[in-house]
């Protein structure tokens, strides 16, 4: 039983509609799911992914208009790292995006300062892409490789992710996919939450092994929220030890579950426990640039 590596980034905007031109238009990857923060539906969550809305591909946003900008520091995801093709790739994003070009990766900011980080995928994992018309299809992004995260004292974290199963590195693989953790040292301020900075990251499971990951979270010293069920995926949270708030989330059933794949994104999809919310929601929540 493996982590099939990274399921979804989830961060935070102050603002949708320069969020979904920044993701969908620059970076090219798909809006395949407009829908509501089901903790709080007065507010956005946006779904970014490949063409299939695959587990692996997506970073997604929670929208709290006119948020202040956030400062990660220790406990705290700090880069989001995209796999490309070859260095090639890095050089074409490095042009697009005027992002910065180093020995074996490209950097750069979103609008809001979140770092993205493209390196050459030498997984061997299935490539996940979008299509955009700007972006020649050898050098779409591929999915994410991993994250870096902030921590002061990452040795209070390494037997949890052992016992949970990453390798030291460290890196969760299952069957299919795997997906990096980096720790580096934090800035000395504290950190603080808001627009640009990372909410959490989640790994993806099969279905049938959900509970007995919830239990193996258990078992190793973690304290597990409930399983939530989010209508697209199921998902339990918690801290490990270094603070950062990690989710395991179902591999299933996907976001075809209330849409057909040819649209998916083009309309506000609820859960059907908020579908009766729909008018006041259409009204509240911030108009967006079409993407298709």
């Amino acid at each position: 039983m493996g982590l099939e590596g990274i399921h979804h980034v989830t961060a935070i905007t102050g603002n949708a509609p320069q969020n979904v031109e920044f993701y969908a238009d620059v970076l090219g990857l798909r809006l395949v799911k407009k829908t509501v923060n089901q903790d709080d539906p007065t507010v956005y969550h946006l779904f970014y992914a490949d063409e299939r809305g695959s587990a692996g591909a997506d970073i997604t946003f929670f929208e709290y208009p006119g948020a202040p900008p956030a400062r990660p520091g220790d406990g705290m995801v700090h880069r989001v790292v995209f796999r490309v093709a070859s260095d090639a790739s890095l050089d074409f994003w490095a042009r697009r995006t005027g992002g910065e070009r180093t020995f074996g990766s490209t950097l750069f900011h979103d609008p809001e300062g979140l770092a993205i980080e493209l390196i050459v995928d030498t997984s061997g994992d299935e490539p996940l892409a979008a299509r955009h018309p700007e972006i020649p299809e050898e050098h779409a992004l591929r999915g994410i490789a991993g994250v870096r995260a902030y921590a002061s004292d990452h040795s209070r974290s390494a037997a949890f992710l052992y016992m949970l199963g990453f390798k030291p590195g460290w890196e969760a693989r299952g069957e299919k996919r795997g997906g990096f953790y980096v720790y580096d040292a934090p800035p000395p301020e504290r950190g603080l939450s808001g627009a640009g900075g990372v909410h959490h990251v989640a790994w993806g499971c099969p279905t049938d092994e959900h509970l007995a990951w919830r239990e193996k979270v258990i078992s190793i010293g973690g304290q597990p929220s409930p399983v939530i069920d989010r209508f697209y995926f199921r998902s339990i949270y918690f801290r490990e030890p270094s603070g950062v708030l990690f989710e395991i989330a179902t591999l299933g059933p996907g976001f075809t579950a209330d849409e057909p794949l040819e649209t998916l994104g083009q309309r506000l999809s609820l859960p059907p426990t908020f579908e009766n919310l729909r008018p006041q929601l259409e009204q509240r929540l911030t108009p967006l640039p079409s993407t298709r």
